[in-house]
């Protein structure tokens, strides 16, 4: 029998939570518990934003609990001992500067310059094989919108569509002299066709001779299978490799709200199905062209793992192949992430890091999405007290 049929391929907890004392485990399970509720989590967010109006010393709080499951620290350095435990159980990191929601050009420089920090950081070193940054964080929301809407920009937001552009240039290049590969995340769709025209301007100029620079895919969208294909032609033509990751979305009930206000056609997938087809479809789609791409799957799903290991045994791709890795956040789904590495494939975690005051939007999104996503936190809660139960603890 193939690792990917076998039924309990994902249920070795032992191996799932090697890594994990007994103390982490049953934080763990405390904390997925209180999530596990959207009255507690809509309650927490809301008082959240009441100590930090008051301000009220309300990190300590929040950096003993949520952000101990899902960050590696505050800083680069504090996130050393995370990546060095991963790294010991076969796992690899994504350093991930997760500070969200700024708008200042100071704030855009700063950021910049942090990736740029990251990816130095990360020569050199396996167990830190990818860098990655949000467009939002190179420059403003709306002027991101603007750009994507192809309405002609005024002289000053021209200038300042450059400087965005600058900086982006600036972190690929550093990529490419450091020979650390770095991934442009997805976000909403009103803002991605400008994200989408700088990804690929840099993967033209710089995935030459291998895949520097990573796009992602959204696969919740309808649109994105087409996308790539159309991608996988472009390429081709200008004989350049893709880097790719492929998600399944991280704003569906924003996209289908908007798309409902403002009257035009709903962007994502008419069901679950859907995405979850798309995303298997790009999957083989990958595998088949691996000559011309790079590929990061990004997934919580068993059965897209499965897909991915099923498509790289039927096009006889070993395990270890350095252009395919399988990827998941850190404090969630380590039944998939050391169940694949224990079995020879490339795994890599998401590990974001930054100020608890900075990194509280991503932190929020992470409980809200384990909230909404079905099963995702009564699959983590089960395994997690199988694991306890097999330890006696």
């Amino acid at each position: 029998m193939k690792p990917y049929e076998d039924p309990n391929l994902f249920e070795n907890t032992q191996k799932a939570f090697e890594y994990r004392t007994d103390a982490e485990l049953r934080r763990a399970r405390w904390l997925f518990k209180l999530i596990e509720n959207p009255k507690t989590v809509a309650w927490g967010k809301k008082m959240l934003a009441i100590a930090d109006k008051v301000k009220l010393p309300y990190q300590w709080a929040v950096k003993a609990t949520v952000f101990r499951q899902f960050c590696g620290g505050e800083t680069m350095q504090e996130c050393i001992a995370t990546i060095d435990r991963l790294y010991k159980y076969g796992v690899k990191s994504i350093l991930d500067y997760s500070v969200e929601g700024k708008e200042s050009e100071d704030d855009f420089e700063h950021t910049c310059l942090k990736i740029i920090e990251i990816i130095r950081f990360s020569k050199d070193k396996p167990a830190i094989p990818f860098a990655v940054f949000k467009m939002t964080g190179m420059g403003r929301f709306d002027l991101l919108e603007r750009v994507s809407s192809g309405h002609p920009l005024t002289a000053s937001e021209q200038r300042e569509w450059d400087r965005v552009k600058a900086r982006v240039h600036s972190i690929c290049s550093e990529a490419a002299a450091c020979d650390v590969p770095v991934m442009i995340d997805a976000e909403e769709s009103w803002i991605q066709p400008a994200i989408d025209a700088l990804a690929e301007e840099m993967m033209w100029e710089f995935n030459i001779h291998k895949p520097l620079v990573y796009t992602t895919l959204q696969m919740y969208r309808h649109d994105r299978f087409a996308y790539l294909k159309d991608l996988l032609l472009r390429a081709r033509e200008r004989q350049r490799y893709i880097g790719v990751k492929i998600v399944r979305g991280a704003y569906m009930e924003k996209e289908r709200e908007r798309a409902r206000q403002l009257g035009y056609p709903d962007p994502i997938q008419p069901d679950k199905a859907a995405s979850d087809r798309d995303y298997d479809y790009a999957l083989r789609l990958v595998v088949d062209n691996l000559n011309t791409f790079g590929l990061v799957a990004g997934t919580h799903n068993e059965e897209s793992c499965r897909t991915l290991m099923r498509a790289m045994d039927d096009y006889r791709v070993p395990n270890d192949d350095p252009r395919i890795y399988f990827s998941q956040l850190y404090g969630m789904s380590d039944h998939l992430s050391f169940n694949l590495s224990a079995l020879g494939y490339n795994v890599v975690k998401y590990v974001p890091f930054g100020p608890v005051r900075d990194v509280l939007p991503y932190l929020i999104r992470r409980a809200e999405e384990n909230t909404s996503v079905a099963g995702q936190t009564g699959r983590e809660l089960s395994l997690i007290q199988k694991e306890l139960k097999r330890r006696n603890a």
